[in-house]
This record gives structure tokens, sequence and C-alpha cells, in this order.
């Protein structure tokens, strides 16, 4: 070889001893072999000098020197065994020191290579030198992990086999077996590598080192299953050891150690047993061996005891780990995965859902496949975590993927897409249009305040259908004078209030109006810095007489910045927080009482409750008792929260029941939509996530097999027994029902005697879309926790996991005064399952779980009827009935149309609302000026699980029909074009996401099917109209809701920014837009404490180019067309921070969208446009980042939410815990107990 050179870095002194020697050496090393003696000499100085000169081995490694290369050289050219041993001491003292820098070097300086030369000719003297083998060895330990090619040159050189046979032959000599065994375990993190030593006899090799709990060679003992635990990583090896029976002895190892280790100074020793096992497990003949060695029990009972002791958790996960995959595969409790209930299409199409629900043979099991486990463990666990390792990919990666990338498809469509004669017929939609008003009395209207307008303008409303079954209705059974009050599917002594005495009856709460809104221009946010906009005597509901200048009023006030909104109620009432709330009314709870006559019974027959709890009144399968045949006539009193909710009327809201049409046929009235919702005035923080408590779950899941007689496995309700699915029993269990609109629970099954599992029910025409539920549960006890599984969510995250809890609303507690919806539930979490999803659920993928939703309750009232929702209910008849009741509050000021746009599948009328304020007088001024009025364009309630858009329509339609002066404004501004349910007969049914046609309506809107898609064909329709007339909507928003981020947000569409975060080269010129698309959302975030800016997205991808939003701006040349996603958990951002969302904020919301289109107004008809600059660098500083990669202009957006603290992966077969270090040492795990193992399932936002 060629001869280095020596040099020294500048600054060192070329005099200096140890480069004097290194100099020396390097003379000598042509001819080191016949200079053996002086080269043993020379290296042995430098050794010294290093050893006791810090000095010295700085100048060895400074930068520009070449010792490295000396010494290397002199390695590789000496033949004698002394010299050898001192160069590898320098290079060991060399390399100690640098924090791997220095090892770095050595590598770079091709060091490796010859340290497996000199390995191979020292394996070649017999008997090998024992000092030089362990020397050697000890190197290549320090030097292996900072070679990436380590591994690879091992195997070339042959140096495998060098330590495999130095082992065999050292077995009982720990002091050369334990270098030996750091250096093997190198090896093995190649997989080849792993594969060849596995078939040299490797892993039945290291068995031999493992021994019963020792005091003496425990490093040795660790390192040995570090090794053993990187070479069972390959599946090959894994089913070589379970063939070889090598499960059991790993578990009676583990008992051992787990058993005598006392004092947990063995941790380690403990995780690599269990790393070992783990990754046998990864195969089926592995988890199969597991079971059969009972390997449940011993995890589970040594997990157990581990749990008291907070650093011992890593032991804990990773046994959790092992036996949920362990866990045998369940079989949902049902015999199919689709809907419990059947409507038959008009056709079916060929494609989709429900095309393949159709094709689906008679005789084919859905619910499981015929074996959960592939008999290749790869090609299982691939399959199994293809969400998880989909959800693990970088932001950048992920996002990218679906961004789309056609320009042709960023610009959006010259006109309609159909020609004007289809589109004629929906001219009859847009009276207003063409309106003259000469028939109407101008001066007539303004006097008298209950006017009703003539006919062109009154409401056209769907025609009444008999319901196919009587409806049965809360209402009061007779109570004999020993009785207290007793309502149906109430217990037959419930602890009621006494009556409220007549002669002293609490004062009644205001009620709470949205339209009763004014702009806050106090910078300092003070306390009393509301300024009203008028006297409020004229913020009620009466008519409102406008003054002449009322909207140049209105106009200045909004040339200010709209800081805040803040909802006030009438005279005399205070705000909750006077400092900071944004809706202001004191509310005590609901005391006054309304009679009602019994029976209310529609169809003429009487109500009859079954022997089960509940209010499952028509059921056949009860019988009658004489309590209840002598209950009729009696009078019940309910709250009236008529007071409080001026749009709620239960008896309206029975009339409106009767003309819902649902596939079950209902006939019964849920309690929480007959006696209405009054928001609570108490905040509801969220929930604070307790530490363990997912473990705790799993665990207990666990006990199911390990203690099998301990489960009831007791059917309490089942949808699937139609004659009668509230099943009899010895009033030992509770009671549920779902059988009333917007219900959802399919079969509910008594595992222990206070532990549920709970069946939800499929969309109609799917099998899946479990996520909505909404149910009544009765017959319970004070004092227990009860805990209910939802056992079939598909998500594989959930906001459930980050502080938002279910809503339960008590009948007692409604009859006692406070009629609404709470959240409640403790040790909430979300996790994966051990029922298995079939691969026709799972969209042909193999291997796929469920997941479950869990949470406690304990229930404050003996024998109360409650109801658990999945967020606030809002049924279609609900809708109906605050329509009708708006329809009351129309002053004649105000131009209200109802039309129906369309009859559903289920035979359902689909309402649409035009709400623009009556031009002044018919003279043609204001006639044209009411004519050339801006269209708005809403909709709402597409995903019938979503139902906190319907609450924030509720707030839009409030304050749009309201008499404050914002409201006046608006609509003399805009005419409104309003479809506040889309999806009528899935919220009746109780779907999550789709129609009766199976299919989710929001992927619908390029080509809707007027037979499948009604209410999506034809509001397309009615865009499409506007288009072709030049009339095009200024604002199209569709509300939504999200389940997996929290705050209020908008999607929107832009070309620029859609570029900006993709890899598309486009021109100047195709990158020219018109910023306005971010003046709404911007006035928004300015305005609504829920709305975060943060949290918008303006980038069009690809799987969402068939949503209203996308085709509204694509097709009907929208620029401001967005997504309103409203959170269902809370906020963590703004005044609201911290906390869950409740209807009240939701509300809030919707007339905080109203006051930001006045704003809006006024943006749009300024003449500069210097706020779009302001816009333009929002976009640039967004809490996106600039990541440097190929791309630079890839923005990534910041997580969603924190990892958790605890180490339980949701996937129990996912690999992830591969990543852990398994190097980890005890002492760095007693220092930081909370350094463990993170994971955050996160998964991508769907419209």
């Amino acid at each position: 070889m060629n001869r280095p050179k020596m040099a020294t870095e500048k600054g060192v002194p070329s005099n200096s001893r140890v480069m004097m020697l290194l100099g020396q050496l390097e003379r000598m090393n042509g001819d080191i072999v016949r200079q053996a003696e002086t080269a043993r000499q020379v290296t042995a100085k430098i050794l010294h000098l290093i050893q006791t000169q810090e000095k010295s081995g700085k100048e060895v490694m400074s930068k520009g020197s070449s010792g490295m290369e000396v010494i290397l050289a002199s390695l590789e050219s000496t033949r004698d065994v002394q010299t050898i041993l001192n160069i590898l001491s320098i290079l060991t003292e060399l390399l100690t020191v640098g924090r791997g820098r220095r090892v770095g070097v050595f590598v770079s300086k091709g060091g490796t290579g010859i340290l497996f030369h000199t390995l191979l000719s020292a394996s070649k003297e017999m008997p090998p030198s024992e000092e030089l083998m362990l020397q050697l060895h000890s190197l290549l330990a320090k030097v292996g992990p900072k070679d990436r090619k380590f591994g690879v040159a091992a195997r070339l050189s042959g140096a495998l086999n060098v330590t495999v046979n130095l082992i065999k032959q050292n077995l009982q000599n720990p002091k050369l077996l334990l270098p030996c065994l750091q250096v093997l375990r190198v090896y093995s993190t190649n997989s080849v590598n792993a594969i060849s030593l596995g078939k040299n006899g490797v892993v039945e090799l290291l068995f031999k080192v493992l021994a019963p709990y020792s005091k003496k060679n425990t490093s040795l003992l660790k390192v040995a299953l570090d090794a053993l635990g990187a070479l069972l990583k390959s599946k090959t090896n894994a089913r070589r050891a379970a063939d070889g029976g090598y499960v059991p002895i790993l578990l009676a190892l583990y008992a051992d150690w787990h058993r005598n280790d006392a004092r947990h100074r063995h941790m380690l020793i403990r995780k690599g047993l269990l790393v070992c096992l783990r990754n046998i497990t990864n195969i089926k003949l592995g988890r199969k061996a597991f079971v059969e060695a009972d390997g449940m029990r011993v995890l589970y009972n040594s997990s157990t005891e581990c749990l008291p002791v907070r650093t011992l958790d890593p032991l804990v996960n990773t046994s959790s780990l092992i036996m949920r995959k362990c866990f045998p595969k369940n079989r949902l409790p049902l015999p199919t995965i689709k809907s419990a209930f059947v409507f038959q299409l008009p056709h079916v199409p060929g494609t989709g859902p429900a095309g393949r629900t159709y094709s689906q043979g008679p005789g084919v099991d859905d619910v499981v496949d015929e074996s959960d486990d592939n008999d290749e463990a790869d090609t299982e666990n691939d399959t199994e975590n293809e969400e998880d390792e989909k959800d693990q990919q970088s932001p950048v990666s992920r996002d990218n993927d679906d961004i789309e990338t056609d320009l042709n498809k960023l610009h959006p469509r010259k006109g309609p897409g159909r020609p004007y004669e289809e589109l004629r017929v929906y001219e009859r939609f847009f009276v207003e249009l063409s309106e003259d008003f000469q028939g109407f009395n101008f001066e007539s209207s303004k006097s008298s305040s209950n006017t009703s307008l003539s006919s062109p303008f009154s409401s056209s409303v769907a025609p009444v259908r008999s319901p196919p079954r009587p409806i049965i209705v809360p209402t009061a059974q007779a109570f004999s004078p020993k009785h207290t009050l007793s309502l149906p599917g109430l217990p037959k002594d419930p602890q009621l209030p006494p009556p409220a005495s007549a002669s002293s009856p609490p004062a009644p709460l205001t009620p709470l109006q949205l339209d009763n809104i004014h702009v806050s221009k106090d910078q300092e946010k003070t306390e009393d810095s509301h300024i009203p906009t008028t006297d409020r005597r004229d913020r009620t509901l009466s008519p409102l007489g406008r003054p002449p200048t009322e909207a140049q009023t209105i106009e200045k006030d909004l040339a200010h910045v709209l800081e805040r909104v803040s909802l006030d109620a009438l005279d005399g009432v205070l705000p909750l927080d006077a400092d900071e709330a944004h809706i202001g009314v004191k509310q005590d709870d609901v005391s006054v009482t309304r009679q009602i006559q019994s029976p209310l019974l529609l169809g003429g027959l009487s109500a009859r409750r079954s022997g089960g709890g509940g209010s499952n009144w028509s059921s056949d399968c009860g019988s009658e008792g004489p309590e209840d045949e002598a209950a009729e006539g009696a009078v019940l009193e309910v709250p009236d929260t008529a007071l409080l909710l001026p749009l709620h009327d239960p008896d309206l809201y029975v009339e409106m029941v009767k003309g819902t049409l649902s596939v079950p046929q209902y006939a019964e009235v849920a309690y929480p939509d007959y006696f209405g919702h009054v928001a609570p005035t108490f905040r509801e923080p969220l929930l604070e996530r307790v530490y363990g408590v997912q473990r705790a779950k799993i665990f207990q899941d666990i006990e199911r097999l390990i203690h099998p007689n301990d489960i009831l496995d007791k059917v309490v309700y089942d949808l699937d027994i139609p004659s009668c699915p509230v099943i009899e029993d010895d009033g030992e269990s509770l009671k549920f029902n779902s059988q009333f609109e917007s219900g959802n629970l399919r079969k509910a099954v008594q595992v222990r005697k206070f532990e549920y599992d709970l069946v939800l029910n499929s969309d109609i025409n799917s099998n899946h879309y479990h996520q909505w539920f909404y149910f009544e549960v009765s017959g319970m006890k004070v004092g227990t926790t009860y805990r209910f599984n939802i056992i079939n969510c598909e998500k594989s995250n959930s906001q459930f996991n980050y502080g938002m809890q279910a809503l339960m609303y008590s009948v007692q507690e409604a009859i006692s005064g406070s009629p609404r919806w709470v959240r409640t539930g403790t040790d909430i979490c979300y996790y994966k399952n051990h029922f298995a999803r079939s691969s026709i659920a799972a969209g042909g993928l193999k291997g796929k779980s469920y997941y479950t939703l869990t949470f406690s309750i304990n229930f404050k009232h003996k024998d109360d009827v409650c109801y658990f929702a999945y967020h606030y209910p809002y049924t279609y008849s609900t809708l109906k009935m605050h329509l009708s009741k708006l329809e009351a509050l129309r002053t004649p000021q105000i131009y209200l149309r109802q039309d129906v746009l369309c009859e559903t599948l289920g035979g359902n009328g689909c309402p649409l609302l035009t709400i623009t304020a009556m031009p002044e007088s018919n003279s043609n001024d204001h006639i044209c000026q009411f004519r050339n009025r801006p269209l708005i364009f809403l909709s709402a309630r597409v995903h019938p699980g979503e139902t906190n858009a319907s609450w924030v329509m509720k707030g839009t339609l409030e304050f749009l029909m309201g008499s404050s002066p914002l409201a006046n404004s608006l609509r003399e501004s805009y005419i409104f074009k309003i479809v506040p349910m889309l999806n009528p007969d899935g919220v009746i049914n109780g779907n999550h996401r789709c129609s009766l046609s199976g299919e989710d309506l929001n992927r619908q809107w390029q080509s809707p099917n007027l037979e499948l898609h009604p209410t999506i064909y034809h509001t397309k329709s009615l865009l499409q109209y506007l288009a072709h007339i030049q009339r095009a909507p200024l604002v199209f928003c569709d509300y939504h809701g999200h389940s997996r981020k929290k705050n209020v947000f908008m999607y929107g569409c832009s070309v620029k920014e859609t570029v900006w975060q993709s890899n598309i080269s486009a021109t100047s010129s195709d990158l020219q837009e018109d910023l306005a698309y971010r003046a709404l959302p911007k006035i928004l975030s300015q305005i609504a404490p829920a709305f975060s800016m943060a949290s918008c997205s303006f980038v069009v991808e690809r799987s969402k180019e068939s949503t209203a939003r996308v085709v509204v701006w694509r097709e009907i040349g929208v620029q401001r067309s967005y997504t309103m996603e409203s959170t269902l958990c809370g906020c963590d951002q703004g005044k609201y921070k911290g906390l869950q969302i409740g209807t009240r904020e939701l509300e809030e919301m919707g007339a905080q969208f109203c006051v930001a289109l006045l704003r809006l107004k006024r943006l749009t008809g300024l003449r500069n446009h210097q706020h779009l600059l302001d816009l333009e660098s929002d976009i640039i500083g967004s809490q996106a980042k600039v990541v440097s990669s190929s791309c630079p202009t890839t923005y990534v957006l910041d997580e969603d939410e924190p990892s958790f603290l605890e180490a339980i992966d949701y996937s129990a077969e996912s690999n992830d815990e591969d990543l852990e270090a398994e190097n980890e040492r005890a002492a760095e795990v007693r220092e930081h107990p909370d350094l463990l193992e993170q994971l955050s399932d996160s998964d991508n936002h769907r419209e």
C-alpha cells in the first residue's frame, strides 16, 4: 500500500512527543515485520502517552492529522501479536471518547475492513490468541453500530463465521463470550445475516447461554438476549424458535426472573426476554405456541404485579402488546355486518359500497374471514398495519400524495355544464328574482305585526303522510294515590320532586336570542364594554320598525374592526362571565312546568310498556300490568321548556313526527327530543386523560380470556330480533332502546355484572360507518360504576382520547328542572380491540380489527331513564319544528319562503329556505335593489352523524330571522338560499355518514344521480341555474362537523396555495388569483372565539374533488366556496381553550358567521384592496413550516394533537415498538420515568 505521509494540524507542534513517535512508526511501516521489536516499543510508548496525556489523543485525532492513517497502516501490515495488541489498545483509548465523532473518522478511514482482516488472520493461528480475540471483538462492538455497512462487510469477509465459532468454543468463558455476543448483536441487525446465522444454529446456540435468575454474569445475559431478540425479528428464525419449543422456555425464564428480581435491578433482562417473545409472536405459529404455553396467564399475572411500580411500565407495556397480539380474534356478535334495517333501492348501482353490498351472495359470512391470520406473517403484518404506517408517514409525503397536480382541474370551468332547457324548471325556486310585489300592500304590513304575506310568499309545506305505525310520545301513566308521578319508560316509583307551588311560581328565565347581537369595539376588552347599536327595547322578537338612518348606522359600526361579538339577552340578564362571555344569559334550572293530559297518543292506540325497561312501549313482547291499565288520564307535570326555548314546542314536535317516514317505521319519541335541550350555564372542560387508563381497560379485556367463567355474555338488546329486541330478564340488567328517530344501537351484551359491550348499526345499504350512537338506558342502580364498550368503531383514533366525552340526558333531571344534555363519562379511551374486521368490511384488506370506545358512568338517580349520544342530537322532526316556529316569528319586513326542494328516497321532504328583507316599497328602485342583492347559499347536515352542523345552522337561521339591527342589515344586503338538511333520510334512520343509497352524499357532487341522490342532484341544479343566469352566489358554505380536530375552521379552494404545497411547475399566469377567498375566514378569526385561522386549509385535494366545496368552486365558479368544520370535541385556543363545545357555542358560531358576512359586504364594496395584501401575508405567516427538502416550497402543518404520555400502542399488531432503543439503561428509566415510548395515531381529516 501507499505509505501515508505524516501531516499535522496548524497549531499542533510537529515535534510533540506523540507525533514524533507516529512519524517513527510511519517510517518503519515498509519494513515493520523485520523491525518487530522496535514496533512493539514505539506502539507501547504511544499507548502510554495516550493513556496518561489527554492532549496526545487530541493531537492524533485532530483535524488535518494523519495519525489515524498511520496507526491503521501499521495494524494492517504487522504480524506481531504484541504490536497488534498495542495498536488495538491505542484505538480503544482513542475511540472511547469523542461522542462517536472519532468512531466516524475511524470508519471513514477504512478501519472496519482492517479489523476484519486482522480478525481473519488471527483466527488462522492455532490456537488463536484469546487476548487478541477479546481486544478485536471489543473494538468491533464499539465500531459496528456506527458503520452502516458493518453487517455486509462481516458477511463478505467471513468474519461472521469466525465469531460464531468463537462463541461455540467459549460458552463457559464469560470474559471472551461477552464481546463476541456484543458483535453478534450488531451482526444480527442485518436481515440477511440474521437468516444466515439462524441456519448455522445460532438461535439454538444462544438459548444455551440463557440461564435462570442469578446475580452473576447479568451483563452477558442481557447482551445475549439483545442478540437473540435481533435474530428473532426474522420470521424464519421466529418459526425455528417456535418449532423448537423455545416459547415455554422463554416464559419460564421470564417468570423466574420476575419472581426473584424483587428489587427490580434487572429490568433490562426481563425486558429482553419479553422482546424475544414479542418477536416470536409476530408469526401465527409463535402466537399459537404462546397461547398453548399458557403465556397469557403468565404475562397477565406478572404485569398485574408490576402495575404499582411506575418504572416497570416498559415491562407492562410490552407484555400488554404481546397479549393483545395473541388474544384470539373474536367475531362480532352479529349475524351480518349489513345494517339491521333493509331498504330496497329503486335500482342498484353497479359500483360503490351499495353495489358491493347487493352483489354479496346470501350465504357469505361477512362478519369474519375464514382465517383472521395469514400463513405468511410478513403479508399479515403489512396489511394489518397499513393504516398505521400511512399515519406515520411524514405529513409532507402523506399530504402531497393527495394534492391535485393537474392545473386544468385547478382552474374553474366556464359554463354551467347543462343546457338551460333542463335548468329552467328551477326558476320556480327563485320567485324573488322576478317578483314585482305589485299586489302587496306595504302600508298595511307596516301597521300590522302579524300580517301574513300573500300567497306568492307563503310557505309551501310538505304534505303530512299518515305514519305506518301509531306514534308513542312521552306522556303520563295513571297513578294511584299511593304512587308518585310516573312516566312511560320510567320505573313505577321514580323519586320525583313535588310539583311547584302555584302560589309562588319561580320567575321564568329569559330565552336566549341569537339575533340580539352587537359589535363590541373596545380594544381593551374590559368589563361593561358592550356598546349596543340600538336601544334594548328594540331587541325582542316583536316586529321592529326600522329607522330611516339605521342602515347607515350599521355600516358605520361595521367600519371598525370586529374584534368580538357579544350575544346579550334582554334587560336585567347578566352574562355568564362579564369580562369575556360572548353569549350571556343567566339560566337557573327550569322549574316552570306544563301540564299534559294523558294520553297523548297518535293513531288512537294506548301506550303499552314492555316488561323490560326503556320506552319500548309499542313492543308486543311485554305484558300489561294493572298499574299500566290504571294509568289512563293522569296529568304529568313536565318542564315548560318553551319559556327558555322559543323554538321548541313538545306538542308541535309530535305533530312533526307524524310526517317523518323512517325505514324501521319508528313509533316512539325520545324524551330529549320531546322535552328539548337547554344549554347548561356551567363550563364543561376537556376531560384530563388519566395515566394508564387505556392499559387498565385492555387488561380488563384480557381478563375475559384468563377468567372466562366470570363472563356472562348475556344479550339484553338485539335489533336483529325485530319482534322483541328488548330481552326479558330478572331485573339484574340494564335495559336498552334505540327505536326512535336518529337512534343507533344494534345490540347490547352484558359481559360482566356492570359492564356492557355495545354494537352500533351500520349505515343502511352499507356494511360500515360505525360512529354515531344515540340510545336509551334504564333500570340502573345508584352508587354503581357501569362500563360501556362500543366495540365496532372503525377509525384509528378519536377525540375521545383527547378530552372529549359522550353526552347524557337524564329524564329525572329534566323533570326536576334541568332538561339538558351534559358531557359525561370517566376512564374514557379509544383503542384497537380483538374483534376481527372482515375483508369485506375493510375494502379487501385482511387482518384488520375494530376499535373500542369505552367509558364509565355513575348514575345519580335510581331507576332513571337516561340517553347517551355521540353528540347533541338534532333530528329531522326537530328541524321541521324549528322551521315552523321560525315561520311564526316572521315579521312583515322579512321575506321568508319555505319550499320543498325534492322528496328523498325515503319519501321525506328536503326543505329549501329563502330569506331576505322585503323591499321598502314596490317602486322600481326598491324592486331593483331587492332583485339584485348578492346571493349566499348555505347547506348543512350532508353527514347525519355531524349533528353539530345543524346546531350551527340553527344559530344562523335564528339570527337571520331575528329583529336586531344587524339582522335587518344582513337581510337587506343579501338573499339567502339555505338547504338546512341535505340528508334527511340518513338523519332519521340513525346513519352516521350515508343516505339510504349507502353512499356518502358529499362524494356525489360531480355526477349526482337523480334517483339515488335527489337532494344533491337538485341542490347542484339550483346552483347551475344561478350560474346560467349570471347570478352565481357570492359565498357558498357547507356546514360540517369534524371528529379529529378541535376548534371551528374552514376549507376553501386556492390554485396558488395548492401549487405551493406540491411539485407542480406553474407559470405566473397560472397563479393569478384573487385572494378574496381568505377574507371570510379571516374575519371569522377576528370575531369568533371558537374559530381558528391556523386550522384552515385552502388546498385542493384529489380525494375531495367530488365534494360540494370543490365542485361549486370548479364548476359553478364560486371563488368563496367553503366547508366550515365545527369540532365535535372542543377548543385548544382562544376564549374557549380547554373547554368542550356545546350547543351555545355552536349556535353562537352560526350567528357570528352572519356577522362576518356583513363585514364581508363592506370589504367587497371597498375600492382599494389594501386588505388583500394583509391576506397574502397571512398565507405566508400561517402555522405552516417550510421543510428543507427537494421541494423548497413544501409545507408541513403542525400535528393536530400531542403524543400521549401513556406508552400504549393502538394497534396490537404494530411493529412500531421495534423502534425502541433496546439498549436502554435501567438507570435512565429510574431517573426519567416519564420518558416512555410515545405514539400518536393521527388520521387525515375528512369532509
